[in-house]
């Protein structure tokens, strides 16, 4: 049996769109694919997604969990998604930046490579890990968020709903 996916559209003029008016062309995509695109969601959440110490972190978590749970509230799955995306951001970065000193894994950006065969020597190229015990307790602040959002009975009922409705499947 073939693996099905979501597939993210990064084709959308997303400046000009407004998916609180039109949800059916938001697509949920892969892990935080579009986070930092889908507005108005980006506009509302962004301004409390921070990390730098615990405290920040759990104010982070808190306030946006509060979206999420608003979000769910008014039936608004894209804006519950995005919410969700910005819970696993958070512990994503978190976590980059716990384990690396200013968030940077490689000595250089295997994406600006010229070929892929240099982009694949740059990614073995990983620098040596310095654990940050604060930005790894922000990381499990913002994981324990993450979880609770991901498999909140609501979110999963409107997250079906929402693919069911408007997505597509593609092997």
């Amino acid at each position: 049996m073939k693996h099905l996916q979501y597939i993210f559209d990064y084709s959308l003029n997303f400046e000009a769109l407004n998916f609180r008016e039109h949800p059916e062309l938001y697509r949920v995509g892969k892990g935080e694919q579009g986070v930092l695109l889908v507005e108005p969601y980006k506009s509302e959440i962004l301004p409390h997604w921070r990390f730098k110490t615990p405290e920040i972190a759990e104010a982070s978590a808190v306030a946006i969990y509060a979206l999420f749970c608003e979000y769910l509230k008014n039936k608004d799955f894209v804006g519950a998604d995005m919410a969700r995306k910005f819970l696993q951001m958070g512990y994503t970065r978190s976590r980059r930046y716990a384990n690396y000193k200013g968030g940077k894994k490689y000595p250089s950006n295997p994406q600006q490579a010229a070929t892929s065969e240099e982009s694949k020597h740059l990614r073995e190229q990983i620098l040596p890990r310095q654990i940050d015990p604060k930005k790894a307790a922000s990381a499990r602040i913002f994981k324990t968020y993450w979880d609770k959002a991901k498999t909140h009975e609501t979110y999963l009922l409107l997250k079906q709903q929402h693919l069911q409705q408007f997505d597509r499947l593609v092997p």
